[in-house]
């Protein structure tokens, strides 16, 4: 079965010396899907923070540029995740995300915030629909990465372990999660794109209501949207759980499926280099954005 062929791979790796192996293990070769939807659901997860829903909504890229803006961020994360933070490429998507990022007076906490999502967020969706939960092993090996990411983007007060990663995550969360209309509109934007690569745009009110089902009362709340019914949270989670009777008697694969590789990248057809990845903010929406923050702290 796919979990014994796993677990024999994990047997004898460590997650301080083997950690991109065994990252690789999970992202490229067992939890491919999952963990794709999982990090998409992280950073989603993070416009529910205002002052990170306002500033991503003053840039206008998410409604410009959705897809491109997914891209980007898919991008620069597969390029540490698939070559190593280390890397060559994996400096330059370290380097072009500071330097995006480095346009705005953003505090250590956020950024610490949304370093922890790419760890728990993926912990609670292996909880609700993993075809098997993970191991400590894998856990600490998340923890290990995203630390060791975190530690070249300058991140300081990094949490000690897994444990103390999601309790930072989940209190940062209970004390800053809140309504805004540009975290709003961020956040249909997203929805919009995510449900414009399976339906029919006139069709979106009719599964809008699917993705809810994947989100916690508490991001609902944030956003102002409507809980799904108790029948279709189930019919929802009863399918994902038929998806998982399936996953378990597949093989595990043998060829890595890498993000970096996939076809088409809708929004680079011809290729990319990772140091044009993503975009240089217009001029003034640092300050616009700063104005912004201070008033809603008022």
């Amino acid at each position: 079965m796919r979990e014994q062929q796993l677990l024999k791979k994990l047997e004898n790796l460590d997650p301080e010396k083997d950690t991109l192996e065994i990252v690789r293990l999970i992202a490229n070769y067992d939890f491919v899907w999952d963990t794709a939807r999982s990090l998409e659901f992280a950073l989603f997860r993070t416009f529910a923070v205002p002052a990170i829903g306002e500033l991503l909504a003053a840039t206008h890229e998410f409604e410009k540029r959705p897809q491109k803006r997914y891209d980007d961020t898919d991008l620069i994360l597969s390029e540490m995740m698939e070559h190593g933070y280390d890397s060559e490429r994996g400096k330059e998507a370290i380097r072009r995300m500071n330097r995006i990022h480095g346009h705005f007076n953003i505090s250590n906490d956020t950024f610490l915030y949304v370093l922890t999502t790419f760890v728990v967020e993926p912990y609670r969706w292996n909880q609700r629909f993993g075809y098997r939960k993970s191991g400590q092993k894998e856990l600490h090996t998340s923890y290990i990465f995203w630390r060791e990411v975190g530690k070249r983007m300058n991140i300081k007060d990094i949490p000690g372990n897994f444990d103390e990663m999601k309790k930072f995550n989940e209190e940062y969360e209970a004390a800053h999660f809140g309504f805004t209309e540009g975290s709003r509109k961020v956040a249909d934007a997203t929805l919009n794109l995510f449900l414009g690569w399976y339906v029919p745009r006139f069709m979106f009110p009719v599964f809008r209501p699917v993705l809810f089902c994947f989100m916690d009362d508490a991001l609902l709340n944030a956003f102002h949207y409507k809980k799904p019914s108790t029948l279709l949270k189930a019919l929802v989670n009863g399918l994902m759980q038929f998806r998982n009777v399936f996953t378990r008697f597949i093989p595990l694969r043998t060829k890595p499926v890498l993000r970096t590789k996939r076809e088409p990248i809708v929004s680079y057809p011809k290729g990319y280099e990772v140091k044009n990845l993503g975009a240089e903010p217009e001029k003034g929406i640092g300050e616009e954005w700063l104005r912004k923050k201070e008033n809603h702290h008022e």
